[in-house]
């Protein structure tokens, strides 16, 4: 499932609030050890772009 969700951010990068909204479900759906490696992936890839967002999906 986590390389399923890494291809869906990849693919909805584009559009900020559709990457929010796969992010969250992505977090709802994965588990707590998988959500750690989706988080440091997004900061990798996505970190400054996306700051903003991964700090809120990923404080929750």
């Amino acid at each position: 499932m986590l390389e399923y969700f890494k291809t869906i951010l990849s693919k909805v990068s584009f559009d900020k609030r559709l990457f929010e909204k796969e992010l969250r479900k992505a977090i709802k759906a994965l588990i707590p050890k998988e959500v750690e490696l989706l988080k440091e992936w997004c900061y990798l890839r996505y970190g400054n772009e996306y700051q903003p967002i991964l700090q809120a999906c990923f404080a929750t």
